[in-house]
């Protein structure tokens, strides 16, 4: 009889883990295999190729920094990078470490080579590609993370983009950035607790732990472009999920299991008013500066979002 690997939450996840004695990518990887019929090789082969799309992009605003067609970003990388390659002066200064600050260069970065129009790899949605990225990037030095370990890390919060996907949404348009953002760093908060060899219980209270910092967080974008705030948003999402990380492995557990979480998110998503809800008629997007991009962009008063024609 053939296995089935597939799931639709949390707790169904945690089934097949004890049942498969597997860890969480394992089962990812499984259900990818069962629902695509493709090969392991061919499925680690495009997720690899997905890992390098990561490193590109991180690695092409890194070395050839430069503004976006808004003139809103492209300053921040290359300070961030500037502390990266001076850490042991900047050491001295900053509270958060070394990993940290390279996990903020990575998201960052991401951000700003998407503004530029380069390439990056959605995960799950542009508006969110940099938190694992960033949290990839950031833990790679720090614990010496080996390419089949990064792959593992893609597949264990592809588990729980599904979770997500298939409870609630990860469209900021719909849930507002709780759903983006949010979503993305109780991906990268799972990958990052599994790939230290946590549980699969364990890294599921590491996602409570970050999506329950996220819920209600409004999708704003002034001019409707994924720009401000959503790049430097992604640079903190990426140390929240290192801080729900470490909170996990450290032993603190979510009071509200991972499902409920999501639920909620969702619940809340629904009740945003539209205006917050990626349209940019709200929040940031219509402060005094959201509007003077606004009028310069030609957008101002329009009352659509940009982004949705």
């Amino acid at each position: 009889m053939t296995k089935n690997y597939i799931f639709h939450n949390a707790k169904e996840l945690l089934e097949h883990c004890h049942n498969h004695k597997m860890s969480i990518w394992e089962v990812m990887l499984n259900y990818e295999l069962q629902l695509s019929k493709k090969s392991k090789k061919e499925v680690l082969k495009m997720l690899g190729d997905r890992l390098k799309v990561i490193f590109d992009s991180i690695d092409a605003a890194v070395k050839n920094p430069e503004m976006s067609p808004s003139g809103m970003v492209g300053k921040s990388t290359p300070l961030l990078a500037k502390a990266v390659r001076d850490f042991k002066k900047w050491d001295k200064k900053l509270l958060l470490n070394e990993a940290a600050t390279r996990a903020m260069l990575g998201a960052v970065a991401t951000g700003e080579n998407n503004a530029r129009m380069g390439v990056i790899l959605a995960f799950p949605t542009a508006g969110a590609a940099g938190v694992l990225p960033g949290v990839i990037f950031g833990a790679k030095h720090k614990l010496k993370l080996k390419e089949e370990q990064m792959l593992e890390m893609m597949l264990t919060a592809s588990a729980i983009g599904v979770i997500i996907a298939n409870t609630a949404t990860l469209s900021g348009a719909a849930g507002g950035c709780q759903a983006e953002v949010g979503s993305a760093t109780a991906m990268a908060a799972a990958a990052l607790t599994e790939v230290r060899g946590y549980s699969p219980e364990t890294s599921l209270h590491a996602s409570s732990l970050a999506l329950k910092n996220m819920i209600g967080l409004a999708c704003d974008p002034i001019g409707g472009l994924v720009e401000v705030p959503c790049i430097k948003r992604n640079g903190i999402g990426a140390v929240f999920s290192m801080a729900a990380s470490d909170m996990a492995c450290m032993g603190v557990e979510s009071f509200v299991p991972f499902d409920e979480v999501v639920r909620a998110m969702r619940e809340v998503g629904d009740m945003m008013n539209p205006k917050i809800r990626e349209t940019a008629l709200g929040g940031l997007a219509v402060t005094p500066t959201g509007q003077r991009v606004a009028e310069k962009m030609g957008l101002l008063n329009i009352g659509t979002n940009p982004c949705s024609k």
